[in-house]
């Protein structure tokens, strides 16, 4: 039988915590003050000194950093350590700008390991599965990230990456990969191909996935399991925090366990700065205690969400935060009107006949804003009828005005029609923010 948890401090009294948090944080706050040029101006430009963090509540005193500073001070120029003692360079792909780079010391792929491990234990996991990573290998931190936490376990590891679908389907068949790590959109993907191609669920031995790097609603979860006959849990990170395994999810599926020991959270007004009192929605900010390459001080994530700080049915006292709604700089304005991908994914999942397949496209036409939702028919919908694909059109269109406050434009398009990524799923395209 599995161990409910990898490490006991998942189970620790908020007490025990907050004691090892403020350890850690002061350790952090005064090596980044001696060692980071960055840090030090900011820390002398708020006149704070490392001895002025005496509690934990003292973190709202610090300086906020953002990715626009990681690239500012590309490559290196965050580090904490010489850069001799680092053992590895992650990266972002860089597609909004120069890409933010990200350094570990041995330690800190340790720590990694440690995070991931207890992820995929969350999910039931242990040395006797077969973890199949579908996530991107080289400078994404998704496949090297899940891979070091099925190593971690002493799990068997395949490390497949994306593409070639396929072949993924007919390597999960024949080695009998237990758990899938990718990202929800490849799962889903997968799960479409193995149906396709003939192979059900019981001829699969998966039990478990493990899905991250994109948003992804309870709705398209449900589709996921019942393609793929598994339990589907979320995984959180960020390659500027470490990757993924910031936080896991848990068989409850109540939130998301911060792994707070390692990486400490707040909750933001995304506007003013000010923290948030506990239960209030706004900007996750995470403040890292143990990394030692590239330790960030109250990095700013741009994710909109809670956290909720009552102990776990599942015996978990990690705080949770809910899957986060949106992103600050994900949100779109439209016409006045604050819209987020999710909304429009939680109608189209709502109703029948209609898949999480879709492209929203964002435009100005003679000054005014419009948007535009293209979202693929499920296999058995009768798509060659005119009248049920015009009245599926106005289903839709009336949903999504109800929701949003605003008209929305649906194309219905064909099964398997718009194009599937092996990464993350680009859901939006905003012609605004090319014209400009």
């Amino acid at each position: 039988m599995s161990k409910p948890y990898w490490n006991p401090i998942e189970t620790a009294s908020r007490e025990e915590l907050r004691s090892l948090q403020l350890q850690r944080l002061q350790n952090t706050v005064r090596r980044v003050y001696e060692k980071v040029p960055f840090y030090r101006e900011k820390f002398d430009q708020l006149g704070v000194k490392p001895e002025d963090i005496r509690t934990l509540a003292d973190l709202s005193k610090l300086p906020f950093t953002y990715k626009q500073d990681l690239r500012d001070n590309y490559p290196y120029g965050l580090l904490a350590v010489p850069l001799e003692e680092v053992t590895r360079v992650q990266a972002t792909s860089g597609t909004t700008g120069r890409q933010t780079v990200v350094c570990y010391t041995d330690n800190d792929l340790n720590i990694w390991g440690e995070v991931t491990a207890r992820a995929l234990t969350s999910a039931g996991a242990d040395q006797r599965d077969i973890v199949h990573v579908s996530y991107g290998y080289g400078l994404f931190t998704g496949g090297l990230g899940l891979h070091q936490g099925a190593q971690t376990i002493r799990a068997t590891t395949i490390p497949v990456s994306s593409g070639n679908t396929k072949r993924q389907v007919q390597i999960l068949k024949d080695l009998r990969s237990t758990v899938l790590c990718c990202t929800p959109s490849y799962a889903l993907y997968i799960g479409e191909t193995a149906r396709d191609s003939g192979v059900t669920p019981d001829q699969l031995a998966l039990k478990a996935g493990v899905f991250g790097a994109e948003p992804w609603t309870p709705k398209m979860r449900a589709q996921i399991e019942e393609l793929l006959g598994i339990e589907a849990f979320d995984i959180y990170g960020l390659c500027e925090i470490i990757g993924p395994g910031v936080s896991v999810d848990c068989h409850c599926h109540d939130g998301l366990h911060i792994n707070e020991d390692h990486f400490l959270p707040e909750i933001i007004d995304p506007d003013t700065g000010e923290v948030l009192p506990e239960g209030a929605e706004g900007e996750l900010v995470f403040t890292c205690i143990t990394k030692e390459a590239m330790p960030l001080i109250r990095y700013r994530t741009r994710d909109i969400c809670t956290l909720n700080y009552e102990p776990c049915s599942c015996g978990r006292t990690l705080v949770r935060m809910s899957k986060p709604r949106g992103r600050t700089d994900d949100m779109m304005i439209i016409r006045g009107v604050n819209v987020f991908p999710s909304q429009i994914e939680g109608v189209l999942l709502d109703t029948k006949g209609i898949t999480p397949n879709y492209m929203i496209e964002v435009d100005r036409i003679n000054n005014t804003d419009t948007i535009e939702v293209s979202v693929e028919v499920a296999p058995d919908f009768e798509f060659d009828v005119i009248r049920l694909v015009e009245e599926k059109q106005r289903e839709l269109e009336r949903a999504l005005q109800q929701v949003l406050n605003i008209s929305v434009k649906v194309n219905l398009v064909g099964a398997r029609t718009l194009q599937r990524s092996e990464g993350k799923a680009k859901r939006v395209i905003d012609h605004r923010q090319l014209h400009e």
